[in-house]
């Protein structure tokens, strides 16, 4: 199969003209399209996928283009033991099955399909499964180290469990779920980061009649406003937007919509549209007292800390959804408000009016009633071979407009 591997020396790039450290990253990354054995059953209960379409997950941006902020290689980094190379990326799939294992169940060949890429106890063989995937918490799984599996805690971050950067792709049965005929791929894509959000907002919901706050309005931003406004109706929104394509969207979806920067306006506005008061500073203003009850930051950055604690009401909610390198921050407001700062791991089982089951069968079946429509955040698609392009569509998402980037692999 031809595949994007990660984790190999790079190819010699030209220097990007432009002064882009994202850019320059990419030219350098340890990532090329290779030819590679197809992937065979890794377990009985496995089955081969075709991708259709495969997003390109805010996770997998930050890893081509080694952009970890101030983290350099930590030896200390915990998730060092689930993590194996080299890896082909790629767990936003909507994908078509063309082989079934000699035991997989509840699929036929040509059965179009999404992943659910958590590679927990039940795609591992591991019987009984953990207490964790007992209760449906799939991302806190206590296997993601067991063979004979190679360490990974999803798709694409193992050595053997390959993702949709490829022509074909290995997936345990129950890693999948049948998209209804009625849900194109162009919104069967976002199943996976819709999940994400989904997790970090009914684990940590505002209150009846409150005002909150989404850090960012890329894909996880994007979706979580979408959920506020369906599932939460009375509920206020507000969202920071950094670039004007990810801002029209935004409010189009409902939200009040700010920018990213400076931080004091940050601040500023965010507590004018709240209701709250701002305490006198020296340097960065606080709310106190603030008015919005919930922080939702899919970024995760010191910058959005910073801002996120000091604009929240007492005892509000601060939760870290986006991922990035570790960081040092001014987090006095944590304690003086008395905050609860929580983190908020993909996804896995959720409950939705009375209903528990997967976050992705959420998702397909709320696209599916009309209460999700996520029509527009699917900006750019291109071929496995251009996938320097699509990169790049990414790091100038100031020009491009890009908001989810995906590749289109019908044609390969």
């Amino acid at each position: 199969m031809k595949a994007l591997l990660y984790g190999v020396a790079p190819e010699p790039q030209p220097e990007p003209e432009e002064d882009n450290h994202l850019l320059k990253a990419l030219a350098q990354t340890p990532m090329k399209l290779v030819e590679m054995d197809d992937p065979g059953f890794l377990l009985p209960d496995w089955v081969v996928t075709k991708p259709r379409l495969t997003g390109i997950c805010g996770s997998d941006s930050k890893q081509v283009f080694m952009d970890w902020g101030e983290a350099v290689a930590s030896p200390d980094n915990p998730m060092v033991g689930f993590v194996s190379f080299p890896q082909v990326l790629g767990h936003e799939v909507v994908a078509d099955v063309v082989a079934l294992g000699p035991e997989a169940e509840g699929f036929d060949v040509g059965d179009r399909v999404v992943l659910n890429p958590w590679l927990s106890c039940a795609p591992r063989g591991v019987d009984p499964i953990c207490p964790a995937c007992e209760t449906g918490d799939l991302s806190l799984c206590w296997s993601f180290a067991v063979g004979p599996i190679a360490p990974g805690i999803h798709t694409g971050t193992s050595s053997d469990a390959s993702g949709g950067y490829a022509t074909l792709m290995p997936a345990h049965d129950s890693m999948l779920f049948k998209v209804p005929d009625s849900v194109p791929d162009e919104l069967a894509v976002f199943a996976d980061p819709f999940a994400v959000s989904l997790h970090s907002i009914t684990r940590h919901p505002p209150p009846s009649g409150g005002k909150v706050m989404v850090y960012g309005a890329g894909a996880l931003g994007t979706c979580a406003n979408a959920i506020l406004h369906a599932l939460y109706p009375d509920v206020e929104v507000l969202v920071v937007a950094r670039f004007d394509a990810q801002a029209e969207l935004a409010r189009k979806l409902g939200a009040t919509v700010i920018g990213h920067e400076p931080a004091v306006q940050v601040i500023e506005e965010a507590v004018a549209w709240s209701g709250g008061k701002l305490s006198p500073a020296d340097g960065l203003p606080m709310a106190f007292p603030g008015a919005i009850d919930v922080v939702y930051d899919t970024i995760g950055k010191k910058e959005t800390f910073e801002v996120g604690s000091r604009v929240l009401k007492a005892r509000g909610t601060l939760v870290k959804a986006g991922v990035h390198g570790p960081t040092l921050w001014e987090d006095t407001p944590l304690y003086f408000k008395e905050l609860s700062m929580v983190g908020s791991n993909a996804f896995g089982f959720e409950e939705i009016d009375g209903v528990r089951q997967h976050g992705i069968q959420h998702y397909l079946d709320l696209v599916s009633h009309g209460r999700i429509d996520l029509t527009g955040m699917l900006t750019h698609t291109f071929d496995l071979d251009d996938w320097r392009d699509a990169f790049a569509a990414l790091a100038t998402q100031d020009r491009t407009g890009a908001i989810k980037v995906a590749f289109n692999q019908q044609s390969s």
